[in-house]
């Protein structure tokens, strides 16, 4: 099943992680929604900025770091209300993790480059 996915953490940079991801999952067949800090594109994807409201998101996948995720929680959890989040290698927070669970959030530490590669995204 194909997946709307949000990638939050979205760099135009071609070696950073999200940038790589957006790709591959949008090779995969699913939605992107690309959300950074900066103006710019991966591949045709425009990279989405100020916290852009996307109705049904299957999947958040963390970008960011656990010092900086705070300033999304509203966004993530309130706004957003995805059924599933990735933690990403380096993005791991017990903090969000049970916020989540308490609003009916699925969890997963996991990275989306793995997962996709595996067929188990």
């Amino acid at each position: 099943m194909k997946k709307r996915t949000l990638i939050l953490g979205a760099s135009p940079n071609p070696e950073r992680y999200a940038y790589k991801v957006t790709l591959m999952l949008s090779e995969k067949g699913h939605n992107v929604f690309p959300v950074g800090l900066r103006k710019g594109m991966i591949d045709t994807h425009e990279i989405l900025l100020d916290n852009p409201i996307i109705e049904n998101i299957d999947t958040v996948t963390l970008y960011v770091g656990p010092k900086n995720q705070p300033e999304h929680y509203d966004y993530i959890l309130q706004k957003i209300k995805p059924k599933r989040i990735i933690f990403n290698p380096g993005t791991e927070n017990d903090e969000l993790i049970a916020l989540a669970q308490k609003n009916g959030i699925e969890t997963e530490v996991a990275c989306t480059l793995v997962l996709l590669s595996l067929n188990s995204y």
